[in-house]
């Protein structure tokens, strides 16, 4: 599900540094869809090896995983959402406005990838670095496109419809940095209580 959703990810990323969005929208909710199937599988296997005779640290490994499965499909929800927006407001809004949504796709697809390889690596660091960057950065960025669609709410009162999509862009950019957030920090939980 992390490969999905940096996949998503890199999707939004790309599509914002080329200024190119069309069918961005249908590939987002295509690969949400690929998430939530994949949801459905994980739980299940979950919920099998839950059911037999583990140890502790088999245990907490799996309730981790099963926990941030959750986690994982809000991602992809938020990431279909973001497409969308992206999407019908590319013709609505001049390049610059879309451009703002730059910096928070790069940081969230490198917090992506090195929560990716964190998990894989069981690499501690990787894992608080991902938990930083989001405390970091991601809010400070938040907020920056958050000023920037009040400022052009004020410049521009007849955009309001594109600013408001663009301030729930922007939330939805947030909230997905956060559910990457929670995913990180269960697993250095995980990690720390395995002694890694």
């Amino acid at each position: 599900m992390l490969s999905i959703a940096l996949e998503q990810v890199s999707l939004l990323e790309r599509a914002a540094g080329r200024g190119a969005f069309g069918g961005l929208a249908a590939r987002t909710a295509e690969l949400e869809r690929e998430t939530d199937v994949l949801e459905i599988e994980l739980e299940d296997l979950c919920l099998c090896a839950l059911a037999q005779p583990l140890s502790d640290a088999d245990l907490h490994f799996y309730v981790m995983v099963f926990r941030s499965l959750a986690d994982l499909e809000r991602v992809g929800d938020y990431g279909q959402q973001i497409g969308r927006d992206l999407e019908a407001l590319a013709p609505l809004v001049q390049t610059a406005a879309l451009q703002d949504v730059l910096p928070i796709a790069r940081l969230l697809a490198s917090m992506l990838e090195r929560l990716a390889y964190a998990f894989a690596e069981r690499d501690l660091g990787g894992v608080r670095d991902v938990i930083r960057l989001d405390f970091e950065q991601v809010d400070a960025l938040y907020e920056q496109l958050q000023r920037a669609s009040l400022t052009r709410i004020l410049e521009n009162p007849e955009d309001l419809g594109a600013a408001l999509t663009a301030t729930r862009m922007a939330r939805s950019l947030e909230r997905l940095g956060d559910h990457v957030v929670n995913v990180a920090e269960r697993l250095e939980a995980n990690m720390v209580q395995a002694g890694d």
